[in-house]
C-alpha cells in the first residue's frame, strides 16, 4: 500500500481547508468519525483522510467501496457563520470544484450528475455526501464527505458495470497528494465566495 504524504497536502495553498489533517490506515467510515468531532470549535477545516473504509456512506444508505491505498476517501469539516439558506446547492459547488481541479490537473473533462455525482465516459468515478448539523437556524458545523477513485483497477462485481477510475480509463497513475490539493484549493477559494469559514 502507497501511503499518502500528509505533509504535501498541509502546504497547499489554502488558509483553513487542509491545516489539520488525520490520517488513517482504516477506518469504518471517514464521515462518521467526523461527525463525531465535528462540535469542537478547533476542527474547522479539517480533513479525514483513509486508505481503507470498512463502512464508507455512499448514496442512500450505500456502501461506498473505497479500495486499498489507491483512491480518496476524506471527510472535511467545515464552520460556516452564514445563514443555512446559504447553504443551498452547497453539493453542485463542490462538485463543479472537483470537475475544476480535473480539469486544470489533466484536462480531463468530468461531468456532474446531480445531485452529487460525478462521471467519467458513462461511469460513475465520485461521489459527494453532506451533511448539515444546525441549532435552530444557526450552522453547527457542515460535514463534507468525498470518494473519488483515483488508481483502482479492480471493481467487484457489483460495481465494475457502473464505476470507473482515472487510472482504468487512461492507463496511468495519477498523484492522489496533487489531486486533493488542488480540490481543496479551489473548493476553499469558491465557497468562501459564498459561505464564511
Amino acid at each position: 500500500m502507497i501511503k499518502l504524504n500528509i505533509e504535501k497536502i498541509k502546504k497547499a495553498n489554502t488558509n483553513i481547508i487542509g491545516k489539520q489533517i488525520e490520517y488513517f490506515k482504516e477506518i469504518d467510515s471517514t464521515n462518521i468519525y467526523a461527525e463525531k468531532i465535528a462540535n469542537n470549535p478547533k476542527e474547522n477545516g479539517k480533513i479525514i483522510i483513509a486508505e481503507i473504509q470498512t463502512n464508507g456512506i455512499g448514496t442512500k444508505g450505500r456502501i461506498w467501496y473505497t479500495g486499498t491505498g489507491k483512491n480518496i476517501a476524506m471527510t472535511i469539516i467545515l464552520k460556516p457563520k452564514c445563514q443555512l439558506k446559504k447553504l443551498e446547492g452547497i453539493t453542485i459547488k463542490i462538485a463543479e470544484c472537483i470537475k475544476k481541479a480535473i480539469y486544470e490537473l489533466y484536462n480531463i473533462e468530468l461531468s456532474i450528475k446531480e445531485p452529487n455525482d460525478l462521471i467519467l465516459n458513462n461511469k460513475k468515478i465520485c461521489g459527494i455526501l453532506t451533511k448539515t448539523s444546525t441549532i435552530g437556524e444557526k450552522i453547527n458545523n457542515l460535514i463534507i464527505g468525498i470518494g473519488l477513485n483515483v488508481n483502482e483497477e479492480n471493481f467487484n462485481k457489483d460495481t465494475i458495470e457502473i464505476a470507473t477510475s482515472l487510472k482504468k480509463e487512461f492507463k496511468k497513475e495519477f498523484s492522489r497528494e496533487d489531486i486533493i490539493i488542488k480540490i481543496i484549493e479551489i473548493l476553499e477559494k469558491e465557497i468562501k465566495k459564498e459561505i464564511e469559514i
